[in-house]
């Protein structure tokens, strides 16, 4: 037994605050409300967080589940999403609205929800946890029956585990910058032209500002691309949007492999941590929220069974229900992706059938497939090699600079 203070022992210690921790505890909380859960973060909240910000309302749905609603309240939800490389295009209402929502409002308000559950929250930046034969210790004076890595891409907790590092990442860097008239009410994404996938980004706050920003894969013979050469393509591909912006952050994204990659036994892992991030659109967001919940659950079920070492079975098993089939997808269509032909097929197939860009919009934001729909107008698409009906070469958006 280590020389852990009395006050310190818990039911469930989740590493990290975000999204995923959160949830975690709320997940956790909603199953047995008497659980004593601790979250621990590094920062004090409300704080930043490099991110698109978009909120997808499979997040909603997820987080309704475990009681919790409202957190949209004062946001503007936006009803367009707008495709392009070069001269392919497309722009279509969603299916359902998305959110974007600055990670300082959304997860300061997800934390007070956790808090108001029954969660502690405490600043704390682990360094260090060690499994024993009936805990897990943190730093030597936390102690845990059970342990939740919700800490990100560099994650302490999945180092912990022996899982290695998501095999392939992305570097992306974000800004805020004042809405131009042709960003105004819609997410707009500009498919790049170096490594793939590649896009910028000018996603409609509803406050006057927009969250804006470029991300592309790292390749494995080249280095990381430098700030100045992610704004230059930021640039390129939306006028205006790095000329204006500012409050610059860069960050990677583990991104999902074929399979999810769970731990057996009393830790866990969630979201970015566990490298859950859509290989085809680096979105996050709604994998952190739905496996923060699945985790939570799958933490409380075990103690109340009396058996704690098999929270992480538990999780891995609702994780793989939740997401295998949805993951075989995203890789494959991500593969694809790096095909400027392909993209252009799906663009163009999308601006032909709204249930075509529906299909592309579910695999981007939430656990959809490649549908037969989907497959077979990617296929029509790139027999006939469609023609442009413009010159070739990249066009960017057209927009304004602010007067």
């Amino acid at each position: 037994m280590s020389d852990v203070d009395a006050d310190d022992r818990w039911d469930l210690v989740v590493v990290g605050a975000g999204p995923a921790g959160t949830a975690t505890a709320l997940g956790a909380l909603a199953s047995r409300p008497g659980l004593r859960v601790l979250l621990l973060d590094r920062d004090d909240f409300p704080r930043d967080k490099s991110c698109g910000d978009g909120i997808a309302p499979h997040v909603f749905d997820a987080l309704a589940a475990v009681g919790v609603r409202g957190l949209a309240d004062g946001w503007t939800p936006l009803r367009r999403l707008e495709l392009a490389r070069e001269s392919a295009s497309v722009s279509r209402p969603l299916a359902r609205p998305v959110w974007v929502i600055p990670r300082a409002v959304f997860d300061h308000r997800l934390a007070q929800r956790a808090i108001a559950a029954g969660a502690v929250l405490r600043r704390h930046r682990v360094r260090g946890l060690r499994v024993e034969a009936d805990a897990v210790v943190l730093d030597e004076r936390i102690r845990a029956r059970v342990v939740v890595g919700a800490d990100g891409a560099h994650s302490v907790v999945r180092a912990v585990t022996g899982r290695p590092s998501a095999s392939r990442r992305a570097l992306a860097i974000r800004g805020y910058a004042g809405t131009l008239p042709a960003w105004q009410g819609r997410q707009i994404i500009v498919y790049g032209h170096r490594r793939q996938p590649s896009y910028a980004w000018a996603f409609d706050r509803g406050d006057g500002l927009s969250n804006v920003g470029y991300g592309e894969l790292l390749g494995d013979q080249h280095g990381a691309p430098s700030r100045t050469l992610l704004l230059d393509q930021l640039e390129q591909l939306l006028p205006g949007a790095a000329a204006t912006g500012d409050h610059w952050r860069a960050h990677h994204l583990p991104l999902s492999a074929w399979r999810p990659d769970q731990p057996t036994g009393r830790v866990l892992l969630v979201g970015d941590a566990a490298g859950l991030v859509n290989p085809m659109t680096g979105e996050g967001i709604y994998y952190a929220v739905a496996t923060g919940i699945h985790a939570g659950r799958a933490a409380a079920r075990a103690l109340a069974e009396g058996a704690p070492e098999r929270a992480g079975a538990l999780h891995g098993e609702s994780v793989r229900r939740l997401l295998s089939r949805h993951l075989k997808n995203t890789f494959v269509a991500a593969r694809l992706s790096r095909v400027p032909a392909v993209v252009d097929a799906g663009i163009h197939a999308a601006a032909r059938d709204q249930r075509v860009f529906d299909d592309l919009v579910e695999i981007g934001l939430g656990r959809g497939a490649i549908t037969p729909r989907l497959a077979g107008a990617l296929a029509a698409g790139l027999v006939r090699g469609r023609p442009s009906n413009r010159p070739s070469g990249h066009q960017p958006i057209r927009t304004s600079t602010p007067k």
